[in-house]
Formats: structure tokens, sequence, C-alpha cells
């Protein structure tokens, strides 16, 4: 398609959202004098202003695209994964912020080194690093492809322009400039989705009751197929996946922690944790049925040749939405993908610190440590950027399929090995390090035996076992890596002595030792 033209206001008022970005790196500088500050902000953030930064964090241009092309182009199975997070932490996240604020100074990846041992702590977080690259990368791609077939802009000057606001917001106001500018991103973000689908849907012939009937007639509703087939991509592999990737984000994972540590109590860090869980299922919602009402306006009218599902949301709206509004559709884009990365990095700085240089060189003053970290949101800039070039050579035509596969390869048993921290205290050292040598063995075989590369003009397994090739859903891959290691890890915990555990350590001693504080007049405010 012939590539519309941005008015000047539409451009002034992305460049305005980017200044507005820049503004919040330079308001908050002045905050950024110790590591402390630079990562958890002492303690100055009220938790409705972290509860709009944890759903800020999970939504980007991830969900600004990719939903609605999933949408577009099949029902909302992949939404099932994001439904299991309520229904799983709504009973557990009154549990897990408390712990992580007593028993972490920063790094998620200390409960696992308190709990089992050093190895346990590199192995989850070296994971959770691989995980953030993969995902800022994806990140990055998406919004430089859209932005280009919206604009002449190329997708590499998209991609260096926005790496380097990022970059700069970060190295000038941490992870407070991060919270504040993501409570600015979530507003836009609702308005804009909400926005779009209004629009969509009175653009479509009969509204809302058409758009669900040809909807319907055409597959694109509904969670299914519903069948216990682990081969495919069904409801049950979405359901079981997703309650593994709940407890993964919101019990391991940096990014989302982090937010824990910078409310003033623990009841204010549960109040945003239960605000982020509650609201980011109804963005993931509204976007995916953008996709579905899409479809349909577009079963009405003619859609050009040559536009696949990724392209279907950025061609809608730069053909459809007046002078103005796509200029602030445009920007609530690009901010969302610079509040998600913004986290990233600044998660990412977190854990090269805490758990690393400060391994490399203890004992040594806060402002060298402060530089440091500012050094690692550069290099990580960087690094990002260049996956996302990489991604524009490659192209992909399901990205959020793609994003999905890399969390469950990447997950790695971090799950398994948390779930088996926090309620069994016969688990130990020796047993979960040897659970997670399986789990590495076992990811490697499911991951060579059942990926394709193309290679003169044919097909090939990068590992050919024959009828012994991993063949279930590369969802399942992450769920059996968790469970192996909550297997393996128990048994293999029986050989070796019953560990010596801090009660705070575990749920168990965690309950006892909160109930004596209790009866004992402690108030956790």
């Amino acid at each position: 398609m012939n590539k519309p033209i941005l008015s000047v206001f539409d451009y002034g008022i992305i460049v305005a959202v980017l200044l507005v970005t820049l503004y919040f790196g330079l308001k908050y500088a002045k905050n950024q004098k110790s590591t402390e500050a630079y990562f958890s902000a002492k303690g100055r953030v009220p938790s409705w202003a972290i509860g709009m930064s944890l759903l800020a964090t999970l939504i980007s241009s991830v969900t600004f695209l990719g939903y609605p092309a999933e949408g577009y182009a099949n029902n909302w199975i992949l939404l099932v994964q994001g439904l299991m997070v309520p229904i799983v932490l709504l009973g557990t996240v009154w549990f897990i912020v408390p712990l992580y604020r007593k028993v972490i100074g920063l790094s998620t990846y200390e409960y696992f080194e308190k709990r089992f041992g050093n190895f346990a702590r590199y192995y989850s977080s070296i994971a959770f690093v691989l995980r953030q690259f993969s995902g800022m990368g994806t990140v990055l791609y998406l919004l430089a492809v859209a932005l280009s077939s919206m604009t002449d802009i190329h997708t590499y000057w998209i991609i260096i322009v926005v790496g380097l606001i990022i970059v700069t917001v970060n190295l000038l106001g941490g992870i407070e400039a991060v919270i504040w500018l993501d409570v600015f991103q979530g507003f836009m973000l609702f308005a804009s989705g909400i926005l779009c689908l209004l629009v969509i849907i009175f653009s479509v012939q009969g509204g809302l009751p058409e758009v669900w009937r040809i909807a319907s007639e055409n597959g694109r509703t509904g969670f299914g197929p519903y069948d216990l087939d682990f081969t495919r991509l069904t409801f049950v592999v979405m359901a079981i996946n997703g309650m593994f990737y709940a407890i993964q984000k919101y019990g391991t994972d940096q990014t989302v922690i982090q937010r824990y540590l910078t409310a003033r109590s623990d009841k204010s860090a549960i109040r945003a944790s239960l605000m982020g869980i509650l609201l980011t299922v109804p963005v993931w919602s509204l976007f995916m049925f953008i996709g579905t009402a899409l479809f349909v306006y577009y079963q009405q009218q003619p859609l050009p040749d040559g536009i696949g599902p990724n392209s279907v949301f950025p061609y809608f709206i730069m053909s459809q939405l007046p002078v103005g509004v796509v200029g602030f559709i445009l920007a609530a884009m690009v901010s969302a993908a610079i509040c998600s990365l913004s986290a990233d990095l600044n998660s990412l700085a977190a854990v090269g610190i805490e758990d690393y240089y400060k391994k490399l060189r203890p004992n040594r003053v806060d402002n060298e440590y402060l530089k440091a970290s500012r050094t690692m949101v550069a290099v990580a800039g960087l690094i990002s950027m260049g996956i996302g070039f990489i991604y524009i050579e490659l192209g992909s035509e399901s990205i959020l399929g793609i994003i999905f596969t890399l969390y469950a390869i990447f997950s790695g048993g971090i799950v398994g090995i948390f779930l088996l921290g926090v309620f069994s205290r016969r688990a130990n050292q020796q047993g979960v390090n040897i659970a997670i040598l399986v789990c590495i063995l076992f990811t490697a075989y499911a991951f060579l035996s059942s990926t394709e590369i193309e290679f003169a003009g044919e097909k090939h397994l990068l590992l050919d076992l024959g009828a012994f090739n991993f063949t279930h859903n590369k969802m399942m891959l992450g769920v059996y890596s968790h469970l192996i290691v909550i297997i393996v890890g128990y048994l293999a915990s029986l050989f070796y002595p019953k560990p010596n555990l801090d009660p705070n350590l575990y749920f168990y001693g965690w309950r006892a030792n909160r109930k004596l504080e209790q009866k004992e007049g402690i108030d956790h405010v």
C-alpha cells in the first residue's frame, strides 16, 4: 500500500509526547543520588501509581499491535494466558509481596540464593536476562515496523531514536521517572484503545451486534479448540501455560518484583499489585477485540492486497482516523513501547548490579555502584536496539506467538524452583541443583528436536531423533520444565539432609511469624 502522509499536526503530537517523556527523566534526575533511590525510589511512590506502572510494564507495542493482529487472524485463544493471571494471583499475591519485601534487598534472585544457593540464583537471573532481551527486541521491532508502514521514516531510525530516548530517561530519572511516565502512558493507552474500538464499531454496518454475528460465524470468537491435545495450541495448553506464566511474572520476574519494593508498606504494595492485575486483563481483552472488530469491518470494506494481519490495525489508523487522532494514537503506541522498555532496562541494570557487579566488586562505595548501574542501562539499551535490528532483517509472521514461545523456552523451570522454595521445607540446595541440570538437558532436547531451519530450500530439524522428537506444542515446554524441577528437585532432595531454614523463606514459617507478629500487635503498614 502507499504510505499515507502524516500531517504536521500529527507529527507535532508525537514530538510533544517524546518531549514529555524526556521531561520525566529531567524532573526526577535530582533524586537519583544513590542506588537505592535509582532502583527503588525509597518508598516515595503511592500505591495507585505503582499499580498503573505495573499495568504499563506489562503493556507495550506487543499489546498495541500483536493482540489486534491475533484478534484479526484468529480467535481469542492467546488471551487465555492473560485471563489466568487474576485467577492464580488473587489468592497468592498477599503472600508473595511481603515475602520479597522482607527477604531481599533489590534483586529477586537474592531469594533463590538464600533458599537454594548461588547456582539457583545465577541460573534464574540469566534466564530473566535472556527473556528480557528477547522481549525488548520484539517491542522495538513491532514499533519500528508499524511506524514505518505509516510514515516515510526508516525502521532503523525509529529504533535508534526511541532507543536513545529510553536510555536517556533511565539514565536521568531512574525508577521514579519510569513509574510516573508509566502513569502518563497508562491513561493514554486506555483512551487510545477505547477510542479506536468505538470508531471501528460505529464504522461497521449494523454496529456491535453485527460485529458479534460475523465474528462468530467466521471463528473469530471463543477460546477453542477445547480438546485435550498437547501437540496443538488448545485452550488447555494456554490455560496451563497461563497459570505458570502468572506465577513466573508476578512471583519471579525482577521487572514486577522491583515495583513491590518501591511501595511505602506491604499493604501499599499489595494494593498496587491487585490494581495492576485487575487492570491488565481488560486492556489485553480490549486490544484483542479491536482485532476482532477489524476483521468484521474489512469483511464489509475492501482491504488492499498485501496487507497482512500485522498491518491491518496500522492501516486502519492511517486511513480511517482524522488528523490529530492519528497523531494521538501513534503517540500512545510510542509511549507504550517506551514505558515497557524503560522498566525492562531499569530491572536489567538492577540484576546486573546486585547479582554480578557487587559479587565481583564487593564493599565498594555506593557512588561506584550508581555509575556502574547507569553504564549497564546504556549497554542494555544498545544491545536491545541491536536485537531489534536483527528481528527486522529476519521478519516475523506471528509476533505474539513467538513472544509466548520464547517465554516458555527461557522460563527454564524458574517457577518450579520458586514453588519448591516457598512450599517445601524438605527441598534443599543439592536436590534443586540436580533438578536444574535435568531441566537444562530437557529444554535443550525439546527445543532442538522440535525446531526447524530452512536449508537449501528444505526444512530440517535441528536435531532429528525420529520417534523420540518432542512433538508437543512449545507452549508446553515451559510447563514441563517447571514440573521437572518440582518433581526431580523434591525427590533428589530426599537423598540429602533436610535444610535448616530461615522461617521467612517459606510459606508456613512466614505464616507462623505473621500470626505471632499480629498477636503481639505489630502492624505492617
